[in-house]
């Protein structure tokens, strides 16, 4: 029987809290949101939890022609993530992914500025993490989202999504502690469908979230 799809970001975001419900009100938790569409789900997450909510941006590298299906993706200092064999298979060479990761880069700096501001990433020292997106495909923006937390040195790694396929479940166990994944289908087509509605999260949605968390 075919798992029922989420209404929206929200109604999933508090389902996943109900799977984490070990973590709430922990005071060495931190969740952080992946944007822009994490942040919702994390929102009802870190809400229920009764944990802190933070923003941490990745930026996916699209395969030219194929922009959806990500051949990698970068992180904030200087983390770089790559699907050789993937990117192989395409055809995609050094000369054509340069290009996309500098225009990624500049973005993932705006949104950093955007988020955070002047406001100081949290210490996730000795901390547990939880990395919350809307759902994953290849799972490459999540593993830089993974290894760039990695390097602030946190206790534990939980990555915690809506729906994911099951093979990129178990490879992202190389870069995290715990995966959970509440929907996992095999054959995986889109994150979208599992949705009812999916419409694209604004930067204005992301602010007004952090701002109800007070880290607007």
């Amino acid at each position: 029987m075919r798992p029922e799809r989420f209404a929206d970001r929200h109604e999933a975001g508090q389902e996943l809290a109900g799977a984490l419900s070990r973590y709430a009100r922990r005071p060495d938790v931190w969740v952080l949101g992946l944007p822009r569409g994490g942040v919702p789900v994390a929102y009802e997450v870190a809400r229920a939890l009764g944990v802190p909510l933070d923003v941490l941006v990745v930026r996916k590298l699209g395969a030219p022609r194929h922009e959806e299906l990500a051949v990698g993706a970068i992180g904030p200092g200087g983390v770089r993530v790559l699907n050789r064999e993937l990117a192989r298979h395409l055809g995609v060479g050094p000369e054509e992914l340069e290009p996309i990761e500098r225009r990624e880069r500049a973005e993932l700096e705006r949104r950093q500025q955007a988020y955070r501001g002047q406001r100081p990433f949290p210490d996730l020292s000795g901390k547990t993490v939880i990395l919350v997106d809307d759902g994953l495909a290849t799972g490459a923006t999540m593993r830089a989202a993974a290894l760039a937390v990695r390097a602030m040195h946190p206790a534990r790694v939980v990555v915690a999504v809506p729906v994911a396929p099951p093979d990129t479940c178990e490879a992202l166990l190389e870069v995290a502690d715990e995966v959970v994944a509440l929907r996992q289908p095999d054959p995986f087509q889109a994150v979208g469908l599992w949705y009812e509605h999916f419409p694209q999260t604004s930067d204005e949605e992301v602010q007004d979230l952090l701002r109800r968390c007070g880290k607007g």
